[in-house]
């Protein structure tokens, strides 16, 4: 069971739409919300003032830019994304050791700015997508099962210096103990009972995910396309509390 504060803590709300739709669900959710994620949709439409705004709202934002290049890049990239105000930054998993060592770099140097103040942004890898299933990940080659996969993935991102992961919520429960408790295990594919599944494949309900291990939950379309998203936050918020 969480408090109603860890359980507002836990929810991450994923604004892919466009700036002013942003900032208008932003000024409802104010107050009430603590995270927001700002991936690409968002960031390349306005660029790294909108991670500003959305923090002089008052919200904390994970900064889902999914990072994959060359080591020298992605410490470039990662340090000028601290600074920007990202309190979480995704890095993808894939680019190995060295690229997600580079991140690190370029997080732990942007703390010591005066933007940061001391405050390290934390990194979490990619493993596998949340809208791809066994098929999806046979298609480019890759023969093992989702499963092994994540753990591969997760185990090489933490060695390299991520703070923790992005994974479904299906593998939360065996990445909480491959990880252990001090792991950052970030959910999307998060869905409410009832709730359609649109392009998403390995997903479950906010309270099943919590009690599998994850640290956060990132919930987009069941809040942000909902009649009332005020409501629907509120509802998975009370999910948490009660379960």
């Amino acid at each position: 069971m969480l408090t109603d504060e860890q359980a507002r803590d836990a929810i991450i709300i994923a604004l892919d739409m466009g700036e002013q739709e942003a900032l208008d669900l932003c000024a409802q959710l104010s107050g009430k919300a603590v995270w927001v994620k700002v991936g690409m949709t968002l960031y390349y439409a306005c660029g790294p003032a909108i991670v500003e705004k959305m923090r002089n709202m008052g919200f904390k934002v994970f900064l889902d830019l999914k990072l994959h290049d060359i080591p020298f890049q992605i410490e470039g990239a990662a340090e000028a994304a601290s600074k920007v105000g990202a309190d979480i930054l995704s890095i993808h998993g894939l680019g190995g050791a060295a690229m997600i060592a580079g991140g690190r770099k370029g997080v732990e140097r942007a703390a010591q700015s005066s933007e940061r103040g001391g405050v390290r942004t934390k990194l979490v890898a990619i493993s596998v997508l949340t809208s791809m299933d066994q098929e999806a990940l046979e298609s480019i080659g890759v023969d093992s099962p989702v499963a092994d996969e994540v753990a591969r993935l997760a185990s090489l991102a933490v060695d390299a210096g991520s703070d923790g992961i992005v994974c479904s919520p299906q593998e939360a429960a065996s990445m909480r103990a491959l990880l252990g408790e001090e792991a950052l295990i970030v959910t999307p594919g998060i869905r409410p009972a009832g709730a359609d599944l649109a392009d998403q494949k390995r997903v479950s309900t906010p309270a099943a995910s919590i009690a599998a291990g994850a640290s956060k939950l990132v919930v987009g379309r069941p809040i942000t396309q909902a009649d009332d998203p005020v409501a629907a936050f509120e509802a998975i918020v009370s999910e948490l509390v009660e379960a």
